[in-house]
């Protein structure tokens, strides 16, 4: 089965490996920012597909997404999921 989505997420994938981000840029380009253990602590994961997590956030049960990158792993730039 061909995957039209695959050769895009494999781009971004690279491209925020390549920059390999601090926190610091991160945050101020995007806002928050959470590393693993905060991650854990702010939402559940409910899937991944890399540069994106899935997520429910903790505090209202709001599903949506993260991208994330691996060196240094930091996740950024929380998105609501469409209501269906």
């Amino acid at each position: 089965m061909n995957d039209p989505t695959e050769q895009i997420s494999r781009e971004m994938t690279e491209a925020i490996r390549a920059e390999r981000a601090d926190r610091a840029v991160l945050e101020q380009a995007f806002g928050q920012v959470w590393d693993t253990s905060e991650l854990e602590r702010d939402f559940f994961v409910t899937g991944f597909a890399a540069p994106f997590v899935g997520v429910t956030r903790r505090s209202d049960g709001v599903a949506g997404s993260l991208m994330f990158q691996a060196r240094p792993r930091f996740y950024w730039g929380f998105e609501t999921a469409p209501v269906v």
